[in-house]
């Protein structure tokens, strides 16, 4: 079943948080597929927040992201999700960036992401490291009970097994560093597929993987190595879904059984109706129910 551009209202799930009172509950919620079970797990995924304190440009709102994020954030505490995900560019940079600006914006939008009240993850993004490096980057945010000096990790949840990538190398495996990259270059490094294949091997729960760039995508937009990350998830037998980001228009595939779900931006489009946030419910059968708010698409994977 393929998502329609119908908005529909769900007023006993959304109106429980205060920031909804003086709004029509079809402005928050896109496309919902059904009532949340109240059993199983739900976790919240928010992308592309590209905050800093810049001019709008090709439709990327960089101010707004903070208060987009504060709204994201209260509902999700409204909801009471188990944690909170973001998958990757949360923050941008000036022309000609300044490292100390860029710092300041990323421990800015942290700041609101840091209101939700549970864990907290973030998977690394390209723009992550346009003006800094990723262990500047980990140092500034919080994994909640990773290391952090790690860019890529797993960590288990009410009987799911959950693995972030990092896909942020160059074609030699060089880190993406202060902008050495090209956003389209694009790898999982050698040493990552070998930690991925260990990592999997060593869980016996269904799994779910986190990346920024895409592993399902059909253009530009994926990781140049995905067909060989795909093939460890799909020997694995153990993994039902991939959430990335990076591709602002977002989308929806399924490649050998794994669905590939990829989140709209939140930087894209002026005000509060222009941002981009979801819950993904799993449920006690493992079908998984992704529910969008604002322009984030909603679908319900038992029915695609």
């Amino acid at each position: 079943m393929k998502a329609t551009d119908r908005w529909a209202i769900t007023r006993r799930d959304f109106l429980k948080s205060s920031f909804i009172a003086g709004l029509s509950a079809a402005a928050i919620v896109r496309n919902p597929r059904t009532a949340f079970s109240n059993t199983g797990l739900r976790f919240g995924i928010v992308t592309d927040a590209h905050y800093a304190d810049a001019d709008p440009q090709f439709n990327r709102y960089f101010r707004e992201s903070t208060e987009k994020m504060n709204e994201c954030v209260e509902l999700m505490n409204a909801q009471n999700v188990d944690f909170l995900i973001e998958l990757g560019d949360f923050k941008d940079q000036n022309t000609p960036p300044v490292e100390e600006k860029t710092i300041a914006y990323l421990q800015a939008i942290e700041g609101s992401f840091r209101k939700f009240n549970g864990p907290t993850y973030h998977v690394l993004g390209n723009h992550d490291m346009d003006s800094m490096s990723k262990e500047q980057f980990l140092q500034n945010v919080t994994n909640t009970g990773i290391s952090a000096r790690s860019t890529y990790y797993s960590f288990d949840r009410e009987g799911i097994h959950f693995i972030v990538l990092d896909a942020n190398f160059l074609a030699d495996g060089t880190d993406y560093n202060h902008g050495n990259y090209e956003w389209n270059e694009t790898y999982v490094s050698e040493a990552e597929l070998g930690w991925l294949r260990k990592d999997l091997a060593g869980t016996k729960l269904p799994s779910i993987a986190f990346s920024h760039q895409q592993l399902g995508g059909m253009g530009m937009t994926d990781i140049q190595n995905a067909e060989t990350v795909r093939t460890i998830l799909q020997e694995s037998g153990k993994v039902l879904a991939c959430f990335d980001g990076h591709n602002h228009n977002g989308g929806h595939n399924i490649i050998e059984g794994i669905h590939h779900y990829t989140l709209k931006a939140m930087v894209d489009g002026s005000g509060s109706e222009n941002s981009s946030y979801a819950i993904v419910e799993i449920t006690p059968d493992n079908n998984i129910i992704v529910t969008g708010y604002r322009r984030a698409a909603s679908r319900d994977f038992s029915k695609e």
